[in-house]
């Protein structure tokens, strides 16, 4: 999708589906500003991110195992507070205009993420192991990249 991203101008989320900092996401802490809100919504999506993973790894065994995030400005998205407090539904795909970074994990978390992938569900399941695995590659902080970065990120991936 990052690539998608960077040759094409602009990325389609799956099924529209993204985070945000959405008042039920506001309304679930007793208290954090909105930087603090913003990043719980990043969490959420880079926890999403494992699962678009483990669907890549089924047709590419050599995909990078690497939670990625961009983080854009877009309007218009549409409230799924049925999903998670965090989820939206975005009208259409995103343009690089709007991109006002991209959020990627460096390479000494791919092998945590490589296990999340595959733990992720049954994380979501309740499993508590899964969830500890869950909790080694969430331990890794996404590295932050400007939007004109990307074409050089991805070279290097």
């Amino acid at each position: 999708m990052l690539r998608e991203l960077s040759s094409a101008g602009e990325l389609a989320a799956v099924s529209g589906t993204a985070f945000a900092l959405t008042p039920a996401l506001r309304e679930s802490y007793a208290t954090g500003g909105d930087e603090e809100l913003e990043y719980a919504a990043m969490l959420d999506a880079a926890r999403a991110s494992l699962r678009l993973l483990g669907a890549e790894l089924a047709t590419d065994p050599d995909v990078p195992m690497r939670r990625a995030v961009v983080a854009a400005d877009v309007d218009g998205a549409q409230l799924r507070p049925d999903l998670d407090h965090a989820v939206v539904r975005l009208t259409g795909p995103v343009p690089m205009k709007v991109v006002a970074s991209v959020h990627l994990d460096t390479e000494e978390a791919v092998v945590a993420v490589r296990a999340a992938v595959a733990a992720v569900d049954a994380a979501d399941l309740g499993d508590p192991d899964a969830e500890f695995v869950l909790g080694d590659a969430e331990d890794h902080e996404l590295a932050w990249y400007a939007p004109q970065e990307l074409p050089f990120l991805l070279e290097l991936l």
